[in-house]
Protein backbone atom coordinates (compact mmCIF):
# COMPACT_ATOMS: atom_id res chain seq x y z
CA UNK A 1 0.00 0.00 0.00
CA UNK A 2 3.04 2.66 0.77
CA UNK A 3 4.15 2.14 -2.58
CA UNK A 4 0.87 2.33 -4.37
CA UNK A 5 0.61 5.46 -2.15
CA UNK A 6 3.98 6.96 -3.02
CA UNK A 7 3.46 5.90 -7.16
CA UNK A 8 -0.23 7.42 -6.88
CA UNK A 9 1.37 10.81 -5.64
CA UNK A 10 3.98 10.92 -8.21
CA UNK A 11 1.57 10.37 -11.11
CA UNK A 12 -0.81 12.92 -9.68
CA UNK A 13 2.61 15.37 -9.39
CA UNK A 14 3.07 14.81 -13.00
CA UNK A 15 -0.55 14.93 -14.43
CA UNK A 16 -0.56 18.45 -12.50
CA UNK A 17 2.31 19.00 -13.94
CA UNK A 18 1.37 18.58 -17.35
CA UNK A 19 -2.01 20.60 -16.40
CA UNK A 20 0.18 23.54 -15.34
CA UNK A 21 2.39 23.72 -18.51
CA UNK A 22 -0.23 23.21 -21.32
CA UNK A 23 -2.70 25.62 -19.39
CA UNK A 24 -0.62 28.30 -17.60
CA UNK A 25 -2.73 31.44 -18.37
CA UNK A 26 -6.58 29.03 -17.06
CA UNK A 27 -5.07 27.88 -13.78
CA UNK A 28 -4.15 29.30 -10.17
CA UNK A 29 -0.71 28.96 -9.07
CA UNK A 30 1.42 25.79 -9.63
CA UNK A 31 1.97 25.54 -6.02
CA UNK A 32 -1.93 24.95 -5.05
CA UNK A 33 -2.32 22.74 -9.00
CA UNK A 34 0.68 20.23 -7.70
CA UNK A 35 -0.91 20.01 -4.51
CA UNK A 36 -4.51 19.27 -5.66
CA UNK A 37 -3.22 16.69 -8.27
CA UNK A 38 -0.88 14.68 -5.65
CA UNK A 39 -3.65 14.32 -3.17
CA UNK A 40 -6.04 13.79 -5.45
CA UNK A 41 -3.73 10.99 -6.70
CA UNK A 42 -3.72 9.77 -3.48
CA UNK A 43 -7.13 10.27 -2.84
CA UNK A 44 -7.83 8.07 -4.96
CA UNK A 45 -5.87 5.28 -4.60
CA UNK A 46 -6.94 5.09 -1.28
CA UNK A 47 -10.48 4.99 -2.43
CA UNK A 48 -9.56 2.66 -5.29
CA UNK A 49 -7.47 0.28 -2.69
CA UNK A 50 -10.29 -0.07 0.01
CA UNK A 51 -12.87 -0.76 -2.28
CA UNK A 52 -10.85 -3.54 -4.21
CA UNK A 53 -8.50 -4.74 -1.73
CA UNK A 54 -4.81 -6.13 -2.14
CA UNK A 55 -3.57 -7.21 -5.66
CA UNK A 56 -5.03 -4.69 -7.91
CA UNK A 57 -2.24 -2.35 -8.06
CA UNK A 58 -2.73 -1.52 -11.69
CA UNK A 59 -6.47 -0.49 -11.40
CA UNK A 60 -5.87 1.48 -8.30
CA UNK A 61 -3.27 3.76 -9.72
CA UNK A 62 -6.10 3.82 -12.22
CA UNK A 63 -8.16 5.02 -9.91
CA UNK A 64 -5.56 7.81 -8.63
CA UNK A 65 -5.58 8.97 -12.09
CA UNK A 66 -9.00 9.26 -12.24
CA UNK A 67 -9.33 10.96 -9.01
CA UNK A 68 -6.36 13.12 -9.78
CA UNK A 69 -7.52 14.26 -13.22
CA UNK A 70 -11.07 15.12 -11.76
CA UNK A 71 -9.19 16.98 -9.03
CA UNK A 72 -7.15 19.08 -11.09
CA UNK A 73 -10.11 19.95 -13.33
CA UNK A 74 -11.60 21.84 -11.05
CA UNK A 75 -9.02 24.47 -10.55
CA UNK A 76 -9.40 25.21 -14.05
CA UNK A 77 -10.93 28.86 -15.46
CA UNK A 78 -12.69 29.49 -18.38
CA UNK A 79 -10.46 31.54 -21.18
CA UNK A 80 -12.97 34.84 -21.33
CA UNK A 81 -14.19 36.37 -17.81
CA UNK A 82 -16.40 38.56 -17.86
CA UNK A 83 -17.60 39.78 -14.55
CA UNK A 84 -21.35 40.48 -15.83
CA UNK A 85 -21.71 37.62 -17.44
CA UNK A 86 -21.97 39.19 -20.98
Amino acid sequence: MILEALASALLGLALALLASHRLPSRLPSRRLVLATGASGAVFGALITHSSLGPGHAPATLGGAVVVALASVSLLVRSGKFSPAGI
